[in-house]
């Protein structure tokens, strides 16, 4: 795709970047087949080819619009168009940066930023536990859509004793450890369970992807270097072999650390070394399905659907992985149409974007019951998990979860 970059585009990263990934686009179209928004909503500026023209405009001096950036503000950042696109377009990169730049050229209305503010200060924020706890108290009286995003609460358990001579990091995030603890202590217990131990590190520490999302840039970028400031020196020093994330979400946000950080030298290098050793829970315990096999104490459920996640599938190419993973523990794994496409959740996106969420939801869950029967859904994230439980009776759970409990009954 040939560009005329105006001048502040040529005089800027941000617009050099946006411009060698403009060029690799072909216009081919495919990725229109599997966007989850051109599906949904059927307008041409709702796919990854609309949005590209879109970005496209704005370097080359057209002035966007507020419904130039509502577009953009639709797109799931599922990124399936990249698992698609046969030229190797960054989409994912292109959007980062053409929202950015979007919003220091569109200032969005007072409503919406009091939203997106509230939202991100609110999810970050200790009140969030608070207000969980009495969400769930007075789940009645609360909107269903409210109440439908409180899972019902399972407790951690007790954390193993172990002190083994491989030892790893599981960060505490900002809203699994509220809306789902059970998730982070089965992760403790089962990888104690395959001879590698916990750091203790209680202190939370959001990845940062909440307020990046949200157009909090700053308070992102803060995060993420004070991760890289509390995490690097414990690999450095040999305290930790890795950091292990559980939520698939966050995973892929932190190995894209470097990429936020490209104006800041010294931190994108801290960051280039960090990611190196992030992995997802099912890439750590990949080498030690059999030996975990060899201790349960029940069987696994007969039946189940895994949805993988956006970020597991096509943000980490994780899925085959995971998969491999999940058939060695001996799950039996019931296969399902347009198992690619995105259910969704996406993060706060479903509070935002209802309209394109919950019809996204309903068509994943026909999907897994048009494959069959299935005693569970399991899957790899937790935003995916709630958004999918609050549309089925069927239990939807962390695959890690159930492991958990084959290896404690």
């Amino acid at each position: 795709m040939q560009t005329n970059l105006a001048e502040w585009a040529r005089n800027s990263h941000d617009g050099q970047a946006i411009d060698e990934i403009l060029r690799k686009c072909v216009h081919c179209g495919f990725c229109q087949a599997t966007c989850p928004s051109y599906q949904i909503l059927g307008n041409e500026l709702d796919s990854p080819r609309g949005r590209i023209y879109l970005i496209k405009e704005m370097v080359e001096g057209k002035t966007p619009t507020a419904v130039s950036q509502q577009h953009l503000d639709l797109c799931l950042t599922c990124r399936n168009c990249e698992t698609t696109c046969p030229s190797g377009v960054q989409y994912g990169k292109l959007l980062d940066i053409g929202r950015q730049v979007m919003a220091d050229k569109v200032k969005r209305g007072f409503t919406e930023r009091l939203q997106r503010k509230i939202l991100a200060r609110g999810l970050n924020s200790p009140v969030f536990g608070i207000s969980v706890r009495l969400g769930r108290i007075v789940r009645s009286f609360i909107p269903k859509t409210l109440a439908n995003k409180l899972p019902v609460a399972r407790p951690a358990g007790v954390l193993p004793s172990g002190n083994h001579v491989r030892k790893v990091l599981v960060p505490v995030g900002c809203v699994q450890p509220e809306l789902m603890p059970s998730i982070d202590a089965a992760t403790i217990r089962v990888l104690n369970a395959a001879g590698i131990s916990a750091y203790d590190l209680p202190a939370r520490a959001c990845c940062g992807a909440v307020n990046f999302h949200l157009d909090q840039t700053r308070p992102s970028l803060q995060q993420m270097r004070h991760n890289i400031d509390t995490w690097v020196p414990l690999l450095e020093s040999g305290k930790i072999e890795a950091i292990v994330m559980n939520a698939s979400g966050c995973g892929a946000f932190v190995k894209e650390y470097p990429f936020h950080l490209r104006e800041d030298p010294v931190y994108t290098e801290k960051a280039k070394y960090l990611v190196e050793y992030v992995k997802d829970v099912a890439e750590l315990l990949a080498p030690h399905s059999q030996e975990l096999v060899q201790k349960f104490k029940k069987k696994l459920p007969d039946s189940v659907a895994f949805h993988p996640p956006c970020t597991l599938q096509h943000w980490q190419g994780l899925r085959p992985l995971t998969e491999k993973l999940l058939t060695e523990l001996g799950f039996k794994l019931t296969a399902f149409g347009e198992s690619h496409l995105c259910c969704g959740a996406a993060g706060t996106y479903s509070v935002l974007h209802p309209e394109v969420a919950m019809p996204l939801r309903d068509r994943k869950l026909e999907a897994i019951q048009a494959g069959g029967p299935v005693n569970a859904i399991i899957t790899s994230n937790m935003g995916c998990m709630t958004h999918l439980q609050s549309g089925t009776n069927t239990p939807v759970r962390h695959w890690i979860e159930v492991v958990d409990e084959v290896l404690s009954a």
